[in-house]
């Protein structure tokens, strides 16, 4: 019984690994990070899923999981053929997902990029990001999820990296959530500080105007790329070319496409894109990591002076791209 029990299991990991490529496909499985609730994304995207469906001839499937991680672990598995990512989870699963970038995100109104906020309730006497990190050990913090660039990444490097903090033990509670869900605990009281993003911002106050009304900013990033859409390497050549003529004349086709595309997010177009978009964001990677080091007090100097020249050579390897 167990002999046949594993046999199973090895077969059916045989089937979920095996290369896409080695399938006739008939089906697309579109993945969709969780900014936000599902139930508001798949009333975002669903519109687009159906042209796609009709444009392609495949029957496309919305793929959603309740973080960022599970759409990347999805694409490395099978599950998942192409998805929209912030740049940081794209990394990810261009590094270990078999993914490449293939398109970027047009905003309508012809911007290159979104912002990452720190928000507070209009009522909290935190009016600027000194008065939160100086009282930081008396508040609670809504961070982002860890694999997004908006709510983890960005806010990690120029905000706690560039102050020598650690997110983690700066506040007297810190805990993750989507973008949506930390500007409402904002608003609801439910945390004094929190991670979104200008995106998100923008959607409460177009839905939720009473709510958006409560909420401050109190910190903006630096302008973060615009997110890409990613594709896993290994699909056929045919379906790889089919993707990229919908995605790149979509929204040309009409008013309807148009619409589609202001209600997922304010876009205009995709545009091409490679994984050289990523490179910034990777770069905030290495900078946060050789902060981290040369701020360890416990790590023997010669180790650290090799950990900081590893981090040196891939920076300018990555200025050289």
């Amino acid at each position: 019984m167990i002999r046949k029990l594993l046999t199973g299991l090895a077969a059916a990991a045989l089937v979920t690994l095996a290369p896409v490529h080695a399938q006739d496909l008939k089906e697309i499985n579109f993945g969709i990070i969780s900014t936000e609730s599902s139930q508001n994304l798949k009333s975002d995207w669903q519109p687009l899923l159906e042209d796609m469906a009709k444009k392609t001839g495949y029957k496309v499937n919305a793929f959603f999981a309740p973080d960022y991680a599970g759409i990347i672990e999805g694409m490395r598995f099978g599950k998942v053929h192409l998805a929209w990512y912030g740049n940081k989870s794209a990394m990810e699963a261009v590094d270990r997902a078999g993914g490449e970038v293939f398109a970027q995100m047009v905003n309508a109104d012809g911007t290159q990029g979104y912002y990452s906020h720190f928000v507070v309730h209009k009522d909290s006497p935190l009016k600027t990001l000194d008065d939160v990190l100086k009282n930081a050990k008396t508040l609670s913090f809504g961070n982002g999820d860890p694999n997004s660039t908006s709510g983890f990444l960005v806010p990690s490097y120029y905000v706690f990296a560039q102050n020598k903090l650690d997110a983690r033990t700066a506040f007297k509670v810190s805990r993750s959530a989507n973008h949506e869900t930390n500007a409402l605990a904002v608003v609801n009281k439910q945390v004094d500080v929190a991670v979104t993003n200008s995106e998100t911002l923008d959607k409460i106050k177009d839905r939720m105007p009473g709510k958006f009304k409560d909420i401050r900013v109190v910190w903006t990033s630096p302008l973060i790329p615009l997110d890409p859409l990613v594709m896993r390497k290994d699909l056929p050549d045919a379906t790889k070319q089919k993707l990229k003529d919908f995605f790149f004349a979509y929204g040309k086709g009409g008013q309807q496409e148009k619409e589609v595309l202001m209600k997922i997010s304010k876009l205009s177009a995709f545009k091409p894109s490679t994984n050289a978009q990523l490179i910034p964001i990777r770069q905030l990677e290495l900078f946060k990591e050789r902060n981290k080091f040369e701020a360890d007090a416990t790590l023997p100097a010669a180790d650290k002076q090799a950990k900081v020249a590893e981090i040196d050579r891939k920076l300018a390897e990555l200025s050289r791209n």
